[in-house]
């Protein structure tokens, strides 16, 4: 396929947008100007009709900073810089099966991922995204102001300690570091380090309370804060196919895999770009 100038084309009302016409495998410079407006501007970006080999999904994403290897997903056998996100056919959960945001519970959270598929299932297997931009920008005054205040906790443990979610799933086998248990606090509302827009910054996976609240006296206000997140006027949901590429910003969206191809194998590589610390 021929690429031409790079043209950016909105996926849904609320989130995501495509970018057409670039071939990642060797963007130029006003093709990188162009993906990054985008990815400011939209918070998930996707690409269709790539033929990234691993080494070239490698160099694309150290044009946008350090790789973080990561601890707990396996990693592919050639290229430790790549994480597998994978399901096997006799497999009944899928990884990244709820709303989540990537390693929130790090100091430094991930700037973003870049998933390309790989293996895919005859039908199923969409990503959904959500924008927390938006999701802020609906909120009452009242509640900005209070959340304004707010720092939340956010640890790794529910899903990836020795008592987590996928140490005691079909999955288990192929994660490791359950030992690798930690925790960092961010401000509940983030002015975001690259657009300079306010986003909520809470996720269901890994946030566990707000800064000195108890988990109990949390849970009925982040409940509303995960309904009201994912409202269907804030999400986009991705179709993957041959050749496609997503790439979200990990601070300004949520993503959730569907795990609805039972019977089916699905693999797919991330990388994950390193970040800074959050205010």
């Amino acid at each position: 396929m021929s690429f031409q100038t790079p043209t950016v084309r909105k996926l849904s009302a609320g989130c995501g947008a495509e970018v057409l016409g670039v071939d990642l495998r060797k963007p130029s410079n006003s093709d990188m100007e162009i993906i990054r407006d985008a990815y400011r501007d939209y918070g998930v970006i996707f690409f269709r009709d790539q033929q990234l080999t691993p080494e070239d999904h490698i160099a694309f994403a150290r044009r946008w900073g350090e790789i973080d290897i990561n601890k707990f997903f396996p990693a592919n056998g050639e290229y430790p810089e790549i994480a597998e996100v994978g399901k096997e056919k006799e497999k009944k959960t899928n990884i990244g099966g709820g709303w989540h945001r990537d390693l929130s519970y790090d100091p430094s959270p991930a700037m973003g991922s870049i998933l390309v598929a790989r293996v895919l299932p005859k039908e199923g297997g969409d990503t959904l995204f959500s924008n927390m931009y938006a999701a802020y920008e609906a909120l009452s005054d009242g509640l900005k102001e209070t959340l304004s205040s707010l720092k939340a906790v956010h640890s790794n443990a529910m899903a990836f300690g020795a008592a987590g979610f996928y140490k005691n799933s079909d999955q288990s086998a192929g994660f490791k570091g359950e030992n690798l248990i930690g925790q960092a606090v961010h401000p509940v509302i983030i002015t975001h380090p690259l657009s300079g827009r306010k986003a909520l910054y809470v996720n269901p996976a890994f946030t566990t309370h707000f800064e000195g609240w108890t988990p109990l006296e949390s849970r009925p206000l982040l409940d509303f804060l995960y309904a009201h997140a994912v409202r269907p006027e804030f999400t986009c949901r991705f179709q993957w196919r041959e050749g496609s590429v997503a790439f979200w910003d990990n601070r300004a969206t949520w993503h959730y895999a569907a795990n609805d191809y039972h019977g089916s194998r699905r693999l797919l590589h991330r990388i994950t770009i390193g970040g800074v610390p959050l205010g």
